[in-house]
């Protein structure tokens, strides 16, 4: 038994420990989450588990990182190294360089950050001709705001704009048009933002067959802080793990801070 496990109490040990299905922990702050987190993965390369077919996604990538050099601190730093962690945004970038041929996107696709999104949501705004001043539009920063939503929650923009910014409701239609020639400009200038990333991956993990191989790459998918996915992300995991069930969720239903952008905790507790 490893030294983290034997420091673990009844029930964090009860989770490490599990067997090869859907396993939901869920505890609050201060409980030691990432430990049983950690311990779990260092239960899975004791078993045999290979290290590149475990991927860890979490929100942050210090999260990924800590996770992994705890890791690397028991069981040796090469094999601990192979275990595949990052973000949700930086493995679907990993994917989508992997499979660009195949999602119909160039070879070499640059990536927007978000300030850079919206600074080209703006230039395309005002080649349009559409002014601030003649109608009451929001700024950029909150144009890409309200996009972002819209891509990530799949909710109509009226409705959000409703929620969000009802004091230009009545511009959606210019807000669209908008969003529109953001679409188009990006296509055409082989750019992908943020949400496009989660997107592809989610039409990749969608598609039968290049669906099935991203999902058998895979013998355990854990994920980190699960109260802070959103339905975009929540996709993806079903398609990956559409025939697999061995998915580890941990999270904290109290502490949901993504819900700006569609987060719900709701996706934590109706789990199956």
């Amino acid at each position: 038994m490893f030294a983290l496990q034997r420091d673990l109490n009844a029930r964090q040990r009860e989770a490490a420990m599990f067997g090869d299905g859907p396993l939901r922990i869920m505890a609050g702050p201060g409980t030691g989450k990432t430990t049983t987190l950690t311990a779990r993965v260092q239960v899975l390369l004791e078993r045999g588990v290979t290290p590149e077919r475990i991927l860890l996604l979490t929100f942050t990538r210090r999260s990924a990182r800590e996770i992994v050099n705890r890791v690397r601190a028991i069981r040796g730093a090469e094999q601990a190294r192979r275990v595949l962690g990052g973000t949700f945004h930086s493995v679907a970038h990993r994917t989508l360089r992997r499979h660009h041929a195949a999602l119909g996107l160039p070879d070499g696709f640059g990536v927007l950050d978000h300030g850079d999104a919206a600074d080209l949501m703006d230039l395309v705004r005002g080649e349009m001709g559409i002014s601030s001043r003649e109608r009451r539009l929001p700024k950029k920063a909150t144009l890409a705001a309200l996009y972002s939503r819209v891509v990530n929650t799949g909710t109509p923009l009226v409705e959000i704009m409703r929620e969000d910014t009802p004091w230009c409701t009545d511009s959606a239609e210019e807000v669209a048009s908008i969003f529109s020639g953001f679409m188009t400009r990006k296509h055409a200038l082989g750019l992908l933002d943020f949400d496009d990333l989660l997107l592809y991956w989610r039409a990749a993990v969608q598609d039968v067959g290049l669906g099935e191989q991203l999902g058998a790459a895979y013998d355990h998918i854990l994920v980190d802080e699960f109260q802070d996915v959103n339905l975009l992300q929540l996709d993806v995991l079903v398609g990956l793990r559409r025939l697999d069930p061995r998915l580890t969720l941990v999270g904290d239903d109290a502490q949901a801070i993504y819900g700006f952008r569609g987060a719900s905790p709701r996706f934590l507790l109706d789990a199956d």
